[in-house]
């Protein structure tokens, strides 16, 4: 086998993309973020550069960034060149190929996405080497962009995510004296108008390199058309930047309209999930008359603009919609409920997956709608829910009893009954089916209830909170532990495996998170007579769950991982 390359070595052509150490890889990465986030701190811009220079030029960096680029959802999408990553022997030779010098990114492919209202977005799909030029320069730019970022910005953020959005809408208008207006901000196509000289002064990147993504232009049907503004949506790096264009605000309403002793409060404060946003206000003439001016001049200098008809000026008694939420103040108080046309989305997405299963079998349908309902409730599980659930759980039980009947038009409903819907767990009325897996008898399955799902108190992440700062790891850490205790419970004594391994993977000593997923490994194989028994399992990451079993198939017998 070929041996591990150094962690921060230059590659080489016969380097064997399976053995990479990961652990060392992760290790040298983490360490040179760290040394980034205390020299942003200190204000040494000069030290910033050098260090960033020192990661990208890393074969440690080049080796995580290609593996980004090959494990997420769009790796099978390819670009202009039509080229995709999909063999260890491509994603070898592509940690050799990324190197700056002589780079010159390839155009982006123009596809459209249909929105919620009908019309639809463009994203510009950038080749698989731009793709990871972009990661590897995303692991110098984010320790920057998470130190100097608002405080109160969710989106597209290490460690951060709506439901932390949400929880902080509740802080901030859940008390009796909270405020009770709210300024709801649309930036118009946001992406697509970001000053492009703007981002050259101001994002701390190696301006060149920025430049030439800024300036690649797409292709359309055959034809280029050149980028003048905007970020390239759909590359790794976008959502940083968008960020980094937006972030600001939040202290500067601080510094405009602080709280002083002896005067009224403003209540003005902000929340913003990528360039969605809300700003709350003590009243309506206060957000119409001056932060609403303060908000499109700060936007005004980065070539953004407030859309005049999505931007609107709402007291919380009538209630707004946030990020598939809504928030409205009721006599009892502030409540957080799905929002109308969140919940009209999914099951017109539910009811399009049983129309397209007609014929198929109960089971196979189960499989399909399983993870739609259990990630949708488990999205709106922090707020106010159950009577939607409920709700939901009915429509549910409307679609499959037409679906059932449809497939027996010449039995009664009481044998259409008998075969679909069985009593389970107190329900009378449970759609049930089976599956046949290899080598074992059919295995009986059952749909998942969304009234089930038990209402869940978010915690919200500290606003200080920096997942590249070394003295923040002991409270990530807790945070993980919280969220995978929470995604393992009952299943099949997956949570015991991940206690017995500190929630740390093995392969890569990296944590166990609900982000990147993990696989439930067999030290001896079941096929070779392995049993399913908690000591001959493993947790390790996607990722290092092939490298294992690529070395077990290579050499016939793997390395020997920790924990074995």
């Amino acid at each position: 086998m070929t041996a591990a390359p150094a962690a921060g070595a230059v590659s080489r052509d016969d380097m064997d993309w399976h053995a990479i150490d990961w652990r060392k890889a992760h290790a040298t990465v983490r360490r040179l973020q760290a040394r980034i986030v205390q020299a942003t701190q200190a204000g040494r811009w000069g030290k910033v550069a050098a260090l960033q220079r020192l990661l990208t030029h890393s074969f440690s960096g080049k080796a995580l960034a290609v593996r980004r680029v090959t494990d997420n959802r769009g790796k099978h999408t390819p670009g202009v060149d039509r080229e995709t990553w999909n063999t260890p022997t491509k994603k070898a030779q592509a940690v050799g190929a990324l190197r700056q010098r002589g780079y010159q990114p390839r155009p982006l492919r123009r596809v459209y996405i249909p929105k919620q209202n009908g019309k639809v977005r463009p994203l510009g799909i950038p080749t698989m080497r731009d793709r990871a030029m972009q990661a590897l320069y995303l692991l110098a730019l984010d320790p920057i962009a998470e130190t100097t970022g608002d405080r109160n910005s969710y989106g597209f953020r290490t460690e951060r995510s709506t439901a932390d959005a949400m929880a902080q809408c509740f802080v901030v208008l859940g008390r009796k004296q909270s405020a009770r207006w709210v300024l709801e901000g649309d930036i118009t196509s946001c992406f697509d108008r970001i000053s492009h000289d703007w981002l050259l002064a101001h994002v701390p990147l190696d301006r060149g390199l920025l430049r030439t993504w800024l300036k690649a232009g797409y292709m359309e049907h055959a034809v280029l058309y050149p980028t003048d503004d905007g970020t390239p949506q759909g590359g790794p790096i976008s959502p940083a930047l968008a960020n980094l264009t937006l972030d600001g605000l939040e202290p500067l309403l601080r510094e405009r309209f602080p709280v002083r002793p002896g005067k009224p409060n403003p209540k003005v404060n902000l929340v913003r999930y990528a360039d969605d946003f809300l700003i709350t206000g003590r009243s309506r003439e206060l957000l119409e008359d001056e932060v609403r001016p303060l908000v499109e001049t700060f936007l005004r200098e980065r070539g953004l603009e407030l859309s005049p008809e999505k931007t609107t000026i709402t007291p919380i008694e009538d209630g707004f919609d946030f990020l598939g939420h809504t928030v409205r103040r009721y006599r009892q108080g502030v409540r957080i409920t799905p929002a109308r046309k969140n919940v009209k989305a999914f099951l017109t997405k539910v009811r399009e997956i049983v129309k397209a299963n007609k014929q198929a079998p109960a089971g196979h349908l189960i499989f399909q709608l399983n993870p739609v309902i259990r990630g949708w409730t488990r999205y709106h599980q922090h707020g106010s829910s159950k009577k939607t659930f409920v709700s939901v759980d009915y429509a549910l039980f409307t679609a499959l009893w037409q679906w059932a009947k449809r497939r027996h038009p010449n039995k009664g409903k009481r044998w259409v009954r008998n075969k679909y819907f069985r009593p389970h767990g107190g329900r009378q009325w449970v759609f049930t089916g089976t599956v046949n897996e290899t080598g074992s008898d059919p295995r009986v399955v059952r749909l998942f209830v969304a009234a089930s799902v038990p209402f869940r108190r978010h915690v919200k992440i500290r606003a200080e909170a920096n997942p590249y700062d070394p003295a923040w790891e002991p409270y990530f850490l807790a945070r993980h532990g919280r969220s995978m205790r929470c995604e393992l419970t009952g299943q099949r004594g997956l949570l015991s495996l991940w206690y017995e391994q500190g929630g740390i993977c093995p392969v890569c000593a990296q944590p166990i998170t609900t982000r990147e997923g993990w696989h439930n490994h067999h030290r001896v194989p079941r096929s070779e007579g392995g049993s399913d028994e908690a000591d001959n399992r493993l947790l390790l990451h996607p990722t290092c769950h092939r490298q294992v079993h690529y070395q077990r198939t290579s050499m016939g017998k793997p390395r020997p991982v920790r924990g074995e």
